[in-house]
Formats: C-alpha cells, sequence, structure tokens
C-alpha cells in the first residue's frame, strides 16, 4: 500500500499529512464525490467507505513519522513564505540561520527572516478522528502521539463535530497514565491543548447552523472551519464573535443553546479562522462566485484569517448569463448560474453569472486577483 502519509503536501493548509487509519461513512453532501474513497491508498488496501465497513489502521512505522518529525528542526521565512525543514530549505537554495556566509539564489534579507516554526499536520485525511465507527482505542494511541509531539501543530478537521465532547470525555476515562488524564482533563475544563486546531467541515447554510454552533462550544487553540466544498452562500456573521459580558438572552439566536452553559467564557468562543474552495474531480459542483466573494469580505470585515483554497474544477467566466453552451461534463463547457442557491435537483438557475470548466489546475485559487493564504497567529507558551 502507498504510505498514507506525507512529509510534505500540495494542501495549501497544512505542511504534512498523516492517517492513523483509513476508511469513513458518507454524511453530507459534501462527501458526494469523496476523494479519500478513491485515493490510492483507500483502492491498494480494498477499503470500503460505508457503514459497517472496517477502518483500517495503519502500520506502526507509518505512525513512527510524527515523532520524527517532532524531533527535526522546522523554518518558515516571512519574507518570502517558504515553509519546511532543513532539506526543504537546502534544496530552495534558501539560506538558514545556521548557515554563517550563505549563497543562494534567495534575496540575502531573507537570511534575516528565517524563523523556527511548528510543522501543521493535517490528521486523517483519509479518515475521520471522531468517526464513531473507530475503535476507541485508536484514537487514544493517537492523542497520546499528540502529547508526545508539542512541536507539531495538529489539524484536526471532523465532519463529525457533535462527537467530540463525548469521545473527549471518553478518552479521560480510557486515559492509561496522569499526563494522558490530564490532557483531556485540562481540555473539558477550558484549558485545550496549544498544538490541536479543532476544525468543522461545513457545506451550506444548513450546516453551518447546525455545526458551528458545536464547534464554538468546544475549547480549542485554534478553531477553523473548512468550507469545502462549498455548495451554497454561508452567512457567518453571528459566528465570528460574542461580545465579551453578554448576559443570558442576549446571544444571537444561533447561538443560543450553548451560551448558558458554554465552556468557554463568553468573549471567547468564537472562530478563529475560514478555509474555502469549490470542488475538483469528475462529477465536480461549480461554486458561485458571490458565495466564496461574500465569505472574504465577512471575514475580512471580522478580522479573521480567510484562505482560499482552490475554484476547483470550474472558474469564472466573462460570458454574460444565458442557456448553457454545450453539454455533459467537457472541458470548456459554460454554466449561467444564480446567487440564490441551486435548484432541489442541485443544478443552478440561469441568471446572473457563469463558470466554464477548465479543470483545477487551471482554475487556480486567486479571487479577484487575489490569493488568500492567512492563518491564525498562535502562541505556544
Amino acid at each position: 500500500m502507498r504510505r498514507p502519509v506525507a512529509d510534505h503536501t500540495a494542501i495549501e493548509w497544512c505542511d504534512s499529512t498523516f492517517n492513523p487509519w483509513i476508511g469513513c461513512t458518507r454524511v453530507s453532501p459534501a462527501c458526494d464525490h469523496c476523494y479519500a474513497a478513491v485515493s490510492t491508498p483507500a483502492r491498494a488496501g480494498g477499503i470500503e467507505w460505508g457503514a459497517g465497513q472496517p477502518r483500517q489502521r495503519t502500520s506502526p512505522g507509518n505512525w513512527k513519522l510524527p515523532l520524527r518529525w517532532n524531533a527535526s528542526r522546522f523554518w518558515q521565512c516571512t519574507t518570502c513564505g517558504l515553509r519546511g525543514d532543513d532539506a526543504t530549505f537546502q534544496k530552495a537554495g534558501h539560506p538558514l540561520p545556521a548557515y554563517p556566509t550563505p549563497t543562494s539564489r534567495v534575496p540575502v534579507p531573507c537570511y534575516e527572516t528565517v524563523e523556527a516554526a511548528l510543522r501543521r499536520v493535517f490528521c486523517a485525511s483519509l479518515a475521520d478522528v471522531f468517526d464513531n465507527e473507530v475503535d476507541p482505542t485508536w484514537r487514544r494511541d493517537l492523542f497520546e502521539l499528540i502529547l508526545r509531539t508539542p512541536d507539531l501543530d495538529w489539524l484536526l478537521l471532523t465532519k463529525r463535530i457533535g462527537n467530540v465532547p463525548a469521545m473527549l470525555e471518553e478518552l479521560k476515562q480510557r486515559a492509561r497514565y496522569h499526563a494522558e488524564w490530564a490532557l483531556f482533563d485540562d481540555w473539558l475544563s477550558g484549558r485545550p491543548p496549544a498544538n490541536v486546531w479543532l476544525g468543522a467541515t461545513i457545506c451550506n447554510q444548513a450546516e453551518a447552523s447546525r455545526d458551528i454552533p458545536k464547534l464554538l462550544a468546544i475549547p480549542a487553540a485554534v478553531r477553523f472551519l473548512s468550507i469545502e466544498p462549498m455548495l451554497g452562500p454561508v452567512d457567518l456573521s453571528y459566528a465570528f464573535a460574542i461580545p465579551t459580558g453578554a448576559g443570558k438572552g442576549s446571544c444571537p439566536m444561533h447561538l443560543s443553546t450553548i451560551c448558558p452553559e458554554g465552556l468557554l467564557p463568553l468573549g471567547e468562543q468564537h472562530l478563529h479562522w475560514v478555509i474555502a474552495g469549490g470542488e475538483s474531480g469528475t462529477e465536480a459542483r461549480p461554486m458561485h462566485p458571490s458565495w466564496v466573494r461574500a465569505l472574504r469580505d465577512q471575514c475580512a470585515a471580522a478580522g479573521v484569517p480567510f484562505l482560499f483554497k482552490q475554484w476547483g474544477e470550474w472558474a469564472p467566466h466573462s460570458a454574460r448569463a444565458g442557456g448553457d453552451e454545450g453539454g455533459g461534463l467537457r472541458r470548456g463547457h459554460v454554466r449561467y448560474l444564480t446567487g440564490d442557491g441551486r435548484e432541489a435537483d442541485g443544478h443552478f438557475r440561469r441568471g446572473d453569472a457563469a463558470v466554464v470548466r477548465v479543470g483545477k489546475k487551471a482554475a487556480g485559487r486567486t479571487l479577484d486577483g487575489v490569493e488568500h493564504t492567512a492563518f491564525p497567529e498562535i502562541h505556544h507558551v
């Protein structure tokens, strides 16, 4: 089986990926065209997606890689944006602080702006950490690994955010030694681990209204959303912050269920980061440009970092609105969209915008000529 881990990854919002196990069940419209289910590791291992299907734990050697990452130096350049280990910087010809007289293709000022950083590890790109069909002892082993790797930032992204509180309590009960027990006791008491970023995947307003309050109720060093694939407009205006000192009954309607008994003081229940992107792949559904523009503007108004990952298979098109040109899913096919969503059958109404199928690479990730790659600032103590 191809190793389900990557020292380096093309995913724009992390540095590496690690899969403790492989397998999942589709639980959202976002899962309809799941890339993980047809990935090389899944196919090589004969892993079937679905309820009742066994998840496959990865090899002991695979589980040792985060320990190796934790023990190695990791850097970022605040001038050119390069991130990586020593080998990455050497391959790029970029000077490191350890090189007193570097010779490289990189401008000399970069030498002054290289600093130590923590590797961002996307955990379970081919699974879900909080899947209730995973052996609970596997999850305990994963969090023991997280505890042993404080110099990695672990990005835990789930479509099952509602499972998290009960599973943290279960992990506390299953803890094998005091440090592990203390990790979950502190977390449940409102003192989350500094190297765990907790994210929820949503794809439309219905999922946003259902799952964001659940995410905001859980203590986390960083809380983030991945709105990919974006399948409809999403209003986050209520979710970025709750005014400090707001009393019971003064919370926004969407958060009324967590305000009275929230795990964090009011004023700390907010999102720290938003990722968004369109769908790629053979059957990719287009994303209306107005949806992601509105999301970008909401983040800017709230001062929340925004990362636009990709347009996906479909890119904005300058054609005037009218009927669809061509047919099927061929390259160059133009679709005409409206800003108010999809019909019940999943198709757009004809209207005020157009997209053209050009493929993920050609579509790129610039939004109105700007590449958005912002990250939350986190200071480890």
